[in-house]
């Protein structure tokens, strides 16, 4: 997908509301630990890959101790797992965790987090996908902003790479103009980003770990999923009540749906219209976000300010320092 990326350098002001901590921007030669807290790496080309990840963007990487195990469709077992990621976590020589993919297997570890660690010493946490789930809990027990983008093994554009640079290392404004997304519902509207994969939002409901919704943008994508499914979930969410006072929608992108002849009866667009005007709040659909080639780092926790008419997306200044 191409979308056009747009971002000033100007900087909004920090946010007026201290409760969400931004960890501090990283440095060139910042020590990145790879981590797989979910599904398992494919095999070594997958650390390759993530290493020169790593290195593109002026930071040494850290080997996870358990990084290339394997137990069934999970990267090695729970308390492997997350003893790697408590243990970076904690590591003050560790400036940064980047997950190497996403698969699933994520919230099988959110009882065992050491939320204090994150408490105590805030660190950009970047992922997607399944990494939702790790984003929500630690948002929701910590007050930490962390970084919905790219998975570490993923080939970057370099509008991903801005992107990321943006948010992690120069504290801007890491999205900008979508130019490919389109109006659902005008207006516009500020407040904290929240969401991430659907799937995982829907399966989060109910839990103490499901992020807060209220007055927030709610930046949302998913992949694989049958439109009736992005239905159900999307319903599941309104229907919860956790979409009660939501101030503004961008969905992102809704990739590889699978073939089916009730696509046509009530296609995805249907899907996504209906649910912006059930919430009557300023809406977009299409923002680089989710399974595509080319995506905004997105700082989950932050403000931002949504312009439905003009399809723009602007993050506020993170405040954090260098490390």
């Amino acid at each position: 997908m191409s979308v056009l990326y747009v971002a000033s350098d100007a900087r909004l002001p920090p946010s007026p509301n201290p409760t969400m901590r931004f960890p501090p921007l990283l440095r060139s030669g910042a020590r990145v630990a790879l981590i797989a807290p979910a599904g398992p790496v494919r095999g070594p080309r997958d650390i390759e890959r993530a290493m020169a990840s790593v290195q593109r963007m002026g930071w040494e990487p850290v080997l996870g101790e358990y990084l290339a195990e394997r137990d069934g469709y999970l990267a090695g077992s729970d308390e492997r797992r997350v003893a790697d990621f408590n243990r970076f976590a904690a590591d003050d020589s560790i400036d940064a965790l980047w997950c190497v993919r996403g698969g699933y297997g994520a919230m099988r570890l959110l009882d065992d987090i050491d939320y204090d660690v994150w408490r105590r010493r805030p660190k950009p946490l970047i992922g997607y996908s399944d990494v939702t789930a790790l984003h929500a809990a630690i948002g929701r027990l910590a007050d930490v902003v962390t970084f919905h983008g790219p998975t570490a093994r993923e080939e970057m554009t370099d509008f991903s790479v801005e992107s990321l640079a943006r948010a992690v290392s120069s504290g801007g404004n890491s999205c900008g103009v979508a130019e490919l997304a389109r109006t659902l519902v005008p207006g516009r509207a500020s407040g904290r980003l929240v969401g991430g994969n659907l799937a995982l939002l829907a399966a989060l409901s109910g839990t103490p770990f499901a992020p807060l919704y209220e007055n927030g943008i709610l930046v949302v994508e998913d992949v694989g999923e049958a439109v009736y499914r992005i239905d159900r979930m999307l319903t599941q969410l309104r229907l919860s009540g956790a979409l009660d006072g939501i101030a503004g929608i961008a969905f992102g992108q809704f990739t590889e749906i699978p073939d089916d002849s009730t696509n046509a009866q009530c296609p995805l667009d249907r899907v996504l219209q209906e649910t912006a005007d059930r919430l009557g709040v300023p809406c977009v659909a299409g923002i680089p976000m989710g399974h595509c080639d080319t995506q905004w780092t997105i700082p989950l926790g932050a403000v931002a300010e949504l312009d439905a008419d003009a399809r723009t997306l602007t993050v506020r200044a993170t405040g954090g320092e260098e490390r």
